[in-house]
Formats: structure tokens, C-alpha cells, sequence
């Protein structure tokens, strides 16, 4: 069984599979709706229900309240249609989105790398070319675990074949704990995408500052790698941050680029380093490291975050505080599939008619 879902107010019309999420729908058919997340999380695929019957599945009540909820207000990544449904939705895509379609595809592993204590680097060979642009993510099937788990891409879109993935290690991680414990070269597993609002502005004349924390690293990497591909001229200032100079992964590999590449300036920090770390850089989190760098004086650039939300939160302030405001702002939160099972109930269905 299908259903139509109608968006305004673009008119565009979504054929909808039993069971399938309103935005799993629509990326796959080409219409696009704003999201980020995809899990329920975020909010930002908030939508109005002004037709029809809707379940809206596993949304976080912290995403969507429910005062919204009894307003009629849902999150496309988690509804799903029980009728034909209209929805109206806040449609303003940026002028630098892409649009790509998402696809399905066959992912076999080529290599796999300690990066970190905790960190793998997982690279894979896709059956078929996938568009996407620097800084979007995909998510992954894996054995034996629910549903999917969402990992940014680390590699160029240039290496459209290939797919670089930084995966953390996580204590109790289902997911991450099969990807470093039990993957194997040779290995293949289901991959769909590209997923994520998360890209470079190459329209923006403002020098870019990029803040990466953990394995939030993967998503600036790619961005940082591809701007210095296309030959952009701004500069480009790449803040990482680690514990330890064990978890301060790549580091070689920024330092070489900061050689090859006068616009290109690369700062690492550590918070917690070990008395046997030979270290003479920044130590402090990485947000004070910015602070310390720019003076407290960030305005006239843009500003892309990567990393735990602790982490997030706290650049947003000091980037704020640094008369940097949300228009120059852009982030993508690393939630772990523990961080999305916070006890939201499945809500009975929506009716607007």
C-alpha cells in the first residue's frame, strides 16, 4: 500500500510506502525537505500536518514538544503517513544546496585503520558512483542492530566510488562495537545516501573557520580537502580538538597541507594531555583555543562545528561572544543512538482534515 503526501506550499506530490518515513520518501524522490538529523533529534524537519492521518513515530520530546505535537506539528524523518497526508513545510533551501538524490549501495570494506585508541578509520568501495557534497553523512546497516547508524564522510566528492568513514568507539555501542570489533577487509554492508544540511557556502566570500572535535574530524576533513581541490583562496582555519595527543588523529596529515598551502592554517588543542605527551601547543578545550587564537574576535567569518554536543554548545558561545551570529554559523552535532533513546513514547496518530 502507498499513499500520496501533498507539500506546501511547492505543490510537490511524495508517493509514500507503507511503513516509510514522509523524508525517507521525499530525499529518495527527489523533493526536498529541510532536515539535518534524521533521528528525531534535531527539529529542524519540523512540519505541519494540514490533512490526513499521521503517525509521528519515535520524534524526541525534546524536539518536538507536546504541545507542538497536539498542535499537529511533526518531524518528517519520524512520520509516518496512515492516509494521504498534506503537510506544509518551511522550504527555503539554500543557494549552495546540491539537492543530490539519496540512493541505496553495496559497500565493500578496503581498509581499516587505527586513526586513534578509539577511533577507526573504515574505508569502503561503493558498487556505484554516489554524489554528494563535503560534509554530508550516511547511514549504514549494520549486523544484528536495529535500524541505522549515521556516520559523516571523510573523503573528497571527487572519490565518488569511495568512502571514508571515522568511527568512534563507543562503551555499549551496538553499532560501533561490531565496526571495530568484528568488521573485516572484504566485508560488505548496505549504505543509503547522501544525508545533511552540513556543507560548505563556496557562494561565501568570508574566510572559514572549521572546529572538530573527536571523530568529528571526518565531516571538516572532507570539506577542508575539497575546497583546497576546487583551489578556493580563503583562508582556512581548522581548530582540533582532542584529549591527548594518542586521540589527536591526522595530525600529520593537517600539518603537511599547512606546508603545501599558505591559506590553509591548522591549530590543534589538547584539554587533558599525558605527562609523557612532548606537547607545546594549545592546552585548553578546543572553543577557548578559538577564543585564544582570534582574540576573542571571530566576526567576518564563517564558521562550520563538527563534534559531541557539549562540545557544539560550547563554540556557539564563545563564536557568539566573538560577535559571530547564527546566520555565519553552521554545525552538525555527533548524537549517538543512546543520546535518541530517551523514552519518547510513539504518540497515537495525528488527524487534520
Amino acid at each position: 500500500m502507498t499513499y500520496e503526501v501533498t507539500v506546501e506550499p511547492t505543490g510537490e506530490v511524495i508517493t509514500v510506502e507503507e511503513g516509510q518515513s514522509i523524508l525517507h520518501a521525499a530525499l529518495r524522490q527527489g523533493v526536498w525537505l529541510p532536515f539535518a538529523c534524521g533521528h528525531g533529534t534535531c527539529a529542524t524537519c519540523k512540519c505541519r500536518v494540514l490533512e490526513g492521518d499521521v503517525d509521528i513515530g519515535e520524534a524526541s520530546p525534546f524536539a518536538l514538544m507536546e504541545m507542538e505535537r497536539e498542535e499537529g506539528l511533526i518531524l518528517t524523518c519520524c512520520a509516518i503517513p496512515e492516509s494521504d497526508v498534506t503537510i506544509e513545510a518551511d522550504i527555503d533551501v539554500d543557494d549552495d544546496f546540491m539537492g543530490f538524490t539519496v540512493n541505496d549501495y553495496q559497500a565493500t570494506v578496503t581498509n581499516i585503520e587505527d586513526l586513534s585508541p578509539t577511533i577507526k578509520g573504515i574505508t569502503f568501495q561503493l558498487d556505484s558512483s554516489m554524489e554528494f557534497q563535503a560534509g554530508q553523512y550516511v547511514n549504514v546497516s549494520i549486523p544484528g542492530v536495529e535500524g541505522t547508524r549515521a556516520f559523516s564522510i571523510a573523503n573528497t566528492p571527487s572519490d565518488n566510488q569511495v568512502l571514508e568513514l571515522h568511527v568512534r568507539l563507543l562503551p555499549g555501542g551496538l553499532g560501533t562495537t561490531y565496526l571495530h570489533e568484528q568488521l573485516r577487509v572484504g566485508d560488505s554492508l548496505e549504505v543509503s545516501g547522501p544525508y545533511g544540511q552540513f556543507f560548505a557556502r563556496y557562494s561565501d566570500p568570508k574566510d572559514v573557520i572549521f572546529i572538530a572535535g573527536g571523530s568529528g574530524l571526518s565531516s571538516p576533513q572532507s570539506m577542508i580537502l575539497d575546497l583546497i581541490e576546487r583551489g578556493d583562496d580563503r583562508k582556512i582555519y581548522l581548530f582540533q580538538g582532542a584529549r591527548n595527543l594518542s586521540e589527536l588523529y591526522n595530525r600529520e596529515r593537517f600539518e603537511q597541507l599547512q606546508k603545501s598551502h599558505s591559506n590553509f592554517h591548522y591549530i590543534p588543542a589538547l584539554n587533558e594531555p599525558e605527562a609523557t605527551d612532548e606537547w607545546t601547543g594549545y592546552r585548553c578545550f578546543v572553543h577557548e583555543a578559538v577564543n585564544q587564537y582570534f582574540d576573542g574576535k571571530c566576526e567576518g567569518h564563517k564558521a562550520y562545528l563538527c563534534g559531541p554536543p557539549p562540545m557544539i554548545d560550547a563554540a556557539i558561545t564563545t563564536l557568539m561572544q566573538a560577535r559571530l551570529f547564527e546566520r555565519d554559523i553552521h554545525m552538525e552535532r555527533f548524537v549517538s543512538a543512546a543520546d535518541t533513546s530517551d523514552g519518547a513514547s510513539k504518540s497515537a496518530l495525528f488527524k487534520r482534515i
